[in-house]
């Protein structure tokens, strides 16, 4: 019997998840590198949020709140080297 069109959808999304890990040989990072890098990335993602915010931000109590933060987060990001 023939699988549907949505099981099929399914199976190549999962393999689609799965390809990034499998790409990866084991034991190429440690758990700390993995752990820094995660951190890193999170910092950035916040950054790029905290960016766009500030951009609209018109109220100079939310933009000084903004800045601060940016401040931080640069901070930290250079701290994770």
């Amino acid at each position: 019997m023939a699988r549907g069109w949505e099981s099929k959808d399914v199976e190549a999304q999962v393999e689609a998840t799965q390809a990034p890990y499998q790409k990866i040989p084991l034991g190429t990072k440690s758990p700390e590198q993995i752990y820094r890098e995660q951190q890193r990335k999170d910092l950035q993602l916040s950054r790029t949020r905290i960016v766009n915010d500030l951009a609209s931000a018109t109220h100079p109590n939310h933009r000084k709140s903004l800045e601060a933060a940016l401040a931080h987060l640069d901070k930290k990001i250079s701290e994770l080297g």
